[in-house]
C-alpha cells in the first residue's frame, strides 16, 4: 500500500485565514515527500467553509509542484459539472507540464445542493454533465482537432494546448461515495477510483463491484483504489483521541451543514438515498469514525491494527490518502503526527 496526504480546508475565515492555511498546507506537503508519502491531493468546493478555500485544486497543486520533486499531484477532485471541458483540459495540460508529468486527475460529480443552485445547475443533470465532461476532456487530451457535439458543450475542430506531458494523458480517477453506478462506471471505463469509507460495511461490496466491472470490461489487472482517512498519530493513544475528537466532530458538523439541503425533503434521481446518507452522518460522531476505521487516530500500534483491519474488511486497496491537518489541528501536531506515522507505521505496509 502507498500513503499520500490530502488537504481538505475545513475552517472559517475568522478561525484561520486562507494565507495561513495554505502556508501550513504547503509546508506539510513539502515535508510529506521527504517522509516517503507518495501523493499530494486537494479538493474542489465552493462558497462554504466545508472545502470552500479550495475552488481550484490545480492552483494549490501547481504551488506544491514547486516544493516537491517526486510526489504525484492528485486533484481530489475537479468538478466537470461546474467547469467547461475546454478550460479543464488546458489547465490539466499546463499543470502536467509544470509538474513534469506528475499529475493524476480525479473527477467528481459534486454532491452539495447549494453549489448546484449557485452555479445554476440541476442535480438531476449531474451524471450526464459529469460523464460528458470527462469524455470531452479525455478527447481533448488524447487527440488533436477535436470535434464533439455534446448535450451541454460543443467542441469544434479544437486542439487543446499545452499537450499533456504524460502520454497519452494523465491517469484518471473517478470519485465515488455510495452510488454503485459510479463504481461500475469507473471500472468499465478503466479509471482508478477514489472513495471515502464513510459507507462503512458497504465499502467492500462497492469496491468488489468496481473491480468486477474492470475485469468484465477486459482491462488488465484489477483496477486501482484510493481511500481517504483522517489521521492523528500520537505516542499516547488516549491523548490522540482527546485531541482529535472535537475536531472530527466539527468536521462532521461542517459536512452536514454544507449538505443540509438534502435533509429538507430535496431529492434527485442522480442522488438516490442522499437524504439518508446525510441524516446518518448527522447522527455520527468522532467515536463512530474511529471505530469504523474511517479515522486513523491513536498510537502507532493502534493505527497499524486499524489499517490491517480495514484492508481486510474492504477487500484491499492500493492507496491511502490521509488528512493530516483536519479542521483546526495545530500544524505542529500535524507535523509530529505525520512524522511518527511515516517512521513507525508506514514501513509495516510497504
Amino acid at each position: 500500500m502507498q500513503f499520500g496526504v490530502q488537504f481538505f480546508p475545513d475552517v472559517k475565515p475568522e478561525q484561520k485565514s486562507a494565507a495561513e492555511y495554505f502556508a501550513d498546507a504547503l509546508a506539510l506537503a513539502e515535508e510529506s515527500e521527504k517522509l516517503g508519502f507518495t501523493h499530494i491531493r486537494i479538493v474542489e468546493h465552493y462558497f462554504h467553509y466545508y472545502g470552500g478555500y479550495s475552488p481550484n485544486p490545480m492552483l494549490f497543486l501547481a504551488a506544491a509542484a514547486q516544493r516537491t520533486m517526486r510526489a504525484r499531484l492528485v486533484t481530489g477532485a475537479v468538478l466537470p459539472t461546474f467547469n467547461h471541458p475546454l478550460k479543464l483540459a488546458g489547465e490539466i495540460g499546463m499543470l502536467d507540464a509544470i509538474s513534469r508529468g506528475r499529475l493524476d486527475v480525479g473527477f467528481a460529480r459534486a454532491f452539495l445542493p447549494h453549489e448546484f443552485r449557485r452555479f445554476g445547475r440541476s442535480p438531476d443533470e449531474s451524471v450526464a454533465r459529469f460523464r460528458e465532461g470527462v469524455e470531452q476532456v479525455a478527447l481533448l487530451l488524447t487527440e488533436e482537432n477535436v470535434t464533439h457535439h455534446g448535450r451541454f458543450h460543443t467542441i469544434e475542430n479544437t486542439t487543446s494546448l499545452p499537450r499533456p506531458t504524460q502520454q497519452p494523458r494523465p491517469k484518471f480517477y473517478v470519485a465515488a461515495m455510495t452510488t454503485e453506478d459510479s463504481f461500475v462506471y469507473a471500472g468499465e471505463m478503466g479509471y482508478s477510483v477514489m472513495a471515502i469509507p464513510m459507507a462503512g460495511a458497504k465499502m467492500r461490496p462497492l469496491l468488489a463491484v468496481y473491480r468486477q466491472a474492470w475485469r468484465d470490461a477486459g482491462h488488465p489487472g484489477a483496477g486501482e483504489v484510493m481511500l481517504a482517512f483522517h489521521l492523528l498519530c500520537h505516542e499516547d493513544g488516549e491523548r490522540a483521541r482527546a485531541l482529535a475528537t472535537p475536531l472530527l466532530d466539527a468536521y462532521l458538523h461542517s459536512l452536514v451543514e454544507a449538505a443540509a439541503d438534502w435533509l429538507d425533503g430535496r431529492t434527485s434521481k442522480d442522488y438516490p438515498g442522499y437524504d439518508k446518507v446525510i441524516a446518518g452522518l448527522r447522527r455520527s460522531n468522532a467515536a463512530d469514525l474511529m471505530a469504523s476505521g474511517a479515522a486513523w487516530v491513536g498510537s502507532p500500534a493502534e493505527i497499524a491494527d486499524t489499517i490491517a483491519r480495514v484492508q481486510q474488511e474492504y477487500g484491499g486497496f492500493e492507496h491511502a490518502s490521509v488528512q493530516v491537518n483536519f479542521n483546526m489541528l495545530p500544524v505542529a501536531e500535524a507535523l509530529s503526527s505525520m512524522r511518527r506515522f511515516a517512521r513507525q507505521v508506514m514501513p509495516r505496509f510497504a
